[in-house]
């Protein structure tokens, strides 16, 4: 069987056809967008990617199109599908069709974290010997790739509540039938498809109503968004983690969390994370994690040590090169919470005396609109400067954020490069944050900063 796959190189999509392949299809794609991790890991995976969206890429028919949420009405190969009656499905519809209608799935949920936390969740399962299946939006540092599929009874998935498709509006996780579901934390989000926070929150109550009554939910201690939710009805089994009297909780040994016990309800530790991982949100992340897992019969001891191998995966606080004593990392972060708690992982990691240089680009759709943008310069303050990369068509006043010392607006790429470059000096920090391929400023700067 032949599938194509429109908008191949998004992490979801990716995933998709990495356990199309292992299925064993021919599995075909295209995107407008193809770069690094996503289109190295699917080359690598013997999978054909074509640039653009030309209708000649579905000549001859596939004998299926999985469509990814990027394509709309007006894209040449979406009006030749259609005007074919060429048979097409959305990407969380052939999971649940194809794939996870057999399998017992535990779901990560969340505005910020899914991928780390499903991440973990994926090498817990692993290291206590479950083999699991996954798919995860972004590539696993244990793994080195996105997605597998085997004949585990378990599937682990990332829960994300953008739609399906331009013919499916409903949130992607309501097609997954979990088991177990972490909801890891809610804010609002995603403003070209939600109205207002309100609207979230009822699409994670669809996704509660369908997790049966002997699965579980486990949610964060004292989260308003996720307890609105959960008034709305529950029917499954309820655990929360993160606070002391929480089913589970944690005492810091290392104040940046890259070393902390896991506390019982008592109080009584569990065991001790040691890890390459940092930032309370990690340590949070990591609780849901081990509750989850013990949900399907791994035990706490077990989940602890597992985590202690754990590495993170591509694009989360990833160091990408030291040169001259400057540090580059690269980090996912685009919402100002995100972008907030990674800077705050950082400064405990580096101490106070080290410069931290943020890089930020406001590439989300919601970031692009200028929604929560009032919180950004609150976000980045724990920075000692700030590039913000505002390129043409943000729909709000970047340059307001400026303040002539600390935060700088570029509206130029290139010129944005050469005053980091200037700027940066040993002993320095570079952090860049982006939920894209931000012209591949990474390793650009590595290259640029070699010559200094």
């Amino acid at each position: 069987m032949h599938v194509h796959i429109l908008g191949i190189c998004g992490t979801f999509m990716g995933g998709i056809a990495v356990i199309a392949k292992q299925l064993g299809y021919r599995v075909t794609g295209s995107d407008a967008n193809v770069y690094p991790p996503m289109s190295t890991m699917l080359q690598e995976q013997g999978i054909e990617i074509m640039e653009g969206y030309g209708p000649e890429q579905l000549q001859p028919a596939p004998d299926l199109i999985i469509v990814g949420n990027a394509m709309k009405r007006g894209i040449p190969c979406v009006e030749y599908m259609l005007n074919e009656g060429l048979p097409y499905i959305s990407g969380p519809q052939w999971l649940e069709n194809y794939v996870l209608n057999t399998k017992k799935v535990i779901g990560v949920a969340g505005t910020h974290g899914k991928t780390s936390t499903s991440s973990m969740v994926a090498w817990i399962l692993e290291y206590a010997g479950l083999n699991p299946s996954f798919l995860i939006g972004g590539v696993t540092g244990n793994f080195g790739i996105s997605a597998r599929v085997t004949d585990s009874p378990f599937f682990v998935i990332e829960s994300d509540e953008y739609d399906c498709a331009f013919f499916d509006k409903r949130s992607k996780f309501v097609h997954y039938r979990p088991f177990v579901q972490i909801l890891n934390n809610l804010e609002y989000d995603h403003a070209d498809i939600f109205e207002n926070i309100d609207a979230i929150k009822k699409q994670f109550h669809h996704l509660v109503r369908i997790i049966p009554g002997k699965g579980e939910i486990v949610a964060p201690y004292g989260d308003k968004a996720i307890d609105d939710v959960l008034k709305m009805g529950c029917w499954s089994n309820l655990v929360y983690t993160g606070k002391e009297g929480a089913e589970l909780s944690y005492r810091l040994i290392n104040t940046d969390g890259s070393s902390f016990e896991v506390l019982d309800k008592s109080g009584t530790s569990l065991g001790t994370v040691e890890w390459e991982s940092i930032g309370i949100h990690n340590v949070l992340n990591a609780l849901m994690a081990i509750e989850a897992a013990k949900y399907v019969g791994v035990a706490y001891e077990t989940a602890i040590r597992g985590l202690c191998d754990f590495r993170m995966p591509k694009r989360r606080m990833e160091l990408k090169g030291v040169v001259n004593d400057i540090a580059v990392y690269d980090d996912f972060a685009h919402h100002p919470t995100a972008i907030k708690t990674t800077l705050d992982g950082l400064r405990k990691k580096v101490g106070a005396d080290k410069r931290i240089i943020a890089v930020f680009e406001p590439r989300s759709n919601t970031m692009k609109m200028g929604v929560n943008h009032e919180q950004l310069a609150d976000s980045l303050a724990i920075a000692d400067e700030i590039y913000m990369y505002a390129p043409d068509g943000l729909k709000w006043n970047t340059d307001e954020l400026a303040d002539g010392h600390k935060f700088n607006v570029c509206h130029d790429f290139e010129a944005m490069v050469k005053a980091i470059k200037a700027s940066a000096q040993p002993g320095n920090v570079i952090l860049v944050m982006s939920n894209g391929g931000f012209g591949g400023i990474q390793n650009r700067l590595l290259t640029e900063l070699a010559e200094k």
